[in-house]
């Protein structure tokens, strides 16, 4: 049996803010009406950086956001593009899914956009790899912040190598925490996380941790002291759904390490959080 369902998508970079209030930077209206993907629970509500259009403003989105507590004051709006959106169809027998994207003329965010954010505002910041040339100019500023910091006082940063595009792959080299997908594990010719982890560690810059999560097999992250941790994954009595876990697992990995757990204990929280997701219809539930 299969159900299917229209989503929008954004293109996003997420940031916590240090006072723990959620932020947010970018979406537009799309030429139809799909219904909009349920948001991540409260813990995983990261601070987003997103574009809105100035042309017609995506009230009920923006209203969807502040009704789950995420800040809009940090939107670029833009005068000009259309949200992506994607037919999502969902096996309902093993929530595996099929993605029909409808792409459109939204830009992504950039540099220019990025100078106007507050960055003493934010903790944490997580940057989804897209266009890369543009992000490591983000990444460059966040470290240049960070040098005119007084101890304790740096900002986090985590990135995500989701997708097996050859522009991307320069992102290793930034970021505290960083992820690297089953794909583009897959795409170098690895075949389990760990291999992976070992194989592209020294893509990291010195200090980071990589981490790569593996569907059922769960998922490893290897750091500076060259020990390779591993946690089971947690899947439900049955699988729903399977949309979003990627995203669901990073959120968790982030809000446990920002809470101060250690790295053993996010690796583990993030399988058991994107094992429930698993197991729900869209992300309302999870906590």
């Amino acid at each position: 049996m299969w159900w299917t369902s229209t989503r929008r998508r954004t293109r996003t970079a997420g940031a916590c803010p240090r006072d723990g209030s959620v932020a947010a930077m970018r979406l537009t209206p799309a030429p139809f009406s799909p219904c909009l993907e349920p948001p991540a629970p409260s813990w995983a509500r990261w601070p987003r950086a997103m574009l809105l259009s100035s042309g017609s403003t995506p009230s009920f989105l923006v209203a969807d956001f502040r009704q789950r507590g995420v800040d809009v004051s940090q939107v670029a709006w833009q005068s000009r593009g259309e949200t992506p959106c994607s037919c999502c169809i969902v096996n309902n027998s093993n929530g595996s899914r099929t993605i029909v994207l409808y792409d459109t003329n939204l830009p992504d965010v950039s540099a220019m956009d990025f100078e106007k954010v507050d960055l003493t505002r934010f903790k944490w910041i997580h940057i989804e790899g897209r266009n890369a040339s543009e992000q490591v100019k983000m990444l460059q500023r966040i470290e240049q912040h960070n040098a005119r910091q007084p101890p304790g006082q740096n900002i986090q940063v985590s990135v995500e190598v989701e997708k097996p595009r050859e522009e991307l792959f320069q992102l290793f080299g930034y970021g505290d925490v960083v992820f690297v997908s089953k794909d583009v594990a897959k795409h170098f010719g690895f075949r389990s996380a760990a291999e992976a982890l070992k194989g592209l560690y020294n893509r990291v810059r010195k200090g980071a941790v990589l981490i790569c999560a593996w569907a059922e097999e769960g998922a490893d992250a290897l750091g500076p002291d060259g020990r390779l941790l591993h946690s089971d994954a947690f899947p439900p009595p049955r699988v729903v759904d399977t949309l979003g876990a990627g995203d669901t697992f990073n959120a968790s990995v982030i809000f446990s390490l920002s809470q101060g757990k250690s790295m053993q204990e996010a690796l583990r929280f993030g399988c058991q959080v994107a094992g429930k997701k698993c197991g729900l219809q869209g992300f309302d539930g999870i906590a």
